[in-house]
């Protein structure tokens, strides 16, 4: 099996392996975001909140994921950083309805932003504004303005509107997201 695994990868067959890291608040609806991406026979119909941390994979045309869906919830979060060394790029999930723990969302995210193992990379961002379904979500033009993405300079990031119960505004969102990483691997 080895053989065919090196001659896959000389002649470019094989699907190079990237880890990223899902992060967000709890109910931002990163495992089921991560869910929908996977293929609908490896879908899982109950979702229920993530302790601790779950590895799930998927592929796209290109590239072989392999995501860590971190727990968002508050007891959580300070495991986020064990694995900031690991990733090669993150997803940023974000409640776009909940208007209350945006702020919460923000230091978070200023907390990532600022890590050691995170400042000086040239990590690629994928948010999603998620839960666009909902009556209360905010534009993620809006989303975008209370997290003060414009002052991310250092690393190439994309907002996109999302619905991860349909799935909307997924599949580009992984497009932008592995464009950018081929950008970086050449």
């Amino acid at each position: 099996m080895g053989l065919f695994d090196k001659l896959a990868g000389w002649l470019g067959l094989k699907k190079k392996e990237v880890h990223v890291l899902c992060l967000g608040l709890d109910n931002s609806g990163k495992t089921t975001i991560i869910n929908k991406l996977k293929p609908s026979n490896a879908q899982t119909q109950d979702i229920v909140p993530t302790i601790g941390f779950s590895i799930e994979k998927f592929k796209t045309s290109s590239l072989s994921f392999t995501v860590f869906d971190m727990s968002g919830q508050g007891r959580y979060r300070n495991l986020w950083e064990h694995y900031y060394k690991e990733g090669q790029a993150i997803i940023f999930v974000i409640d776009s309805s909940d208007k209350l723990r945006m702020v919460v969302a923000k230091e978070e995210l200023d907390t990532l932003l600022n890590h050691p193992d995170i400042k000086h990379r040239r990590l690629p961002i994928l948010f999603f504004a998620n839960k666009m379904d909902l009556r209360d979500a905010i534009s993620s033009v809006k989303v975008s303005q209370l997290l003060s993405l414009e002052n991310i300079k250092d690393k190439p990031w994309h907002i996109c509107a999302s619905d991860a119960l349909k799935g909307e505004g997924l599949q580009e969102g992984v497009d932008w997201l592995q464009d950018q990483i081929q950008a970086m691997k050449t």
